[in-house]
């Protein structure tokens, strides 16, 4: 069974509620997925960020955090694809990582990398300077404009939950 392949049979086994089956196969693909996010193809760096959400690796935090910081856009998304999914029930995730993910969305080089930042502050707090940083990318005419709109789309849902509070 390959990497990916496991990590379909986990995510699997995390939509049925089976925890038991999910730890055992943790057990098993633990290194595995350790090795594979040093691994020196960002393709095999970016499945393995990819695994850490599809296992519910809640322990591979820091994992991912050494995968937002890689040297390539596809490892750097994956990362904050599975930040974003693990974020949605523990939003203290984004905010440990809120210095990143701010650094992420506003200067990044690459516009999807930025974007994927953005949609995963939506999970966390609903904090003044990340509100603040959303409205300056939303309103910027230099900023691609998918960004943009994502943007403004977080800021708004943000915003809505710092008033709900």
């Amino acid at each position: 069974m390959t990497l990916a392949e496991a990590a379909a049979h986990a995510d699997a086994l995390a939509q049925d509620g089976d925890e038991r089956a999910l730890a055992v196969l943790r057990t098993q693909w633990d290194e595995e997925i350790e090795a594979a996010a040093r691994d020196t193809d960002y393709r095999v760096r970016a499945q393995a960020y990819r695994a850490i959400a599809q296992f519910r690796f809640r322990q591979k935090l820091e994992l991912l955090r050494r995968g937002l910081e890689d040297e390539s856009p596809a490892a750097r998304g994956s990362a904050l694809i599975a930040l974003e999914g693990l974020s949605r029930n523990h939003p203290g995730d984004v905010n440990a990582f809120r210095a990143q993910l701010h650094e992420l969305a506003a200067r990044d080089p690459n516009a999807a990398v930025r974007r994927l930042a953005v949609i995963c502050l939506k999970n966390g707090t609903p904090q003044r300077d990340t509100i603040q940083l959303l409205e300056g990318i939303a309103e910027s005419e230099d900023t691609d404009p998918e960004l943009r709109k994502t943007a403004r789309v977080v800021h708004a849902a943000l915003k809505k939950k710092a008033v709900a509070r």
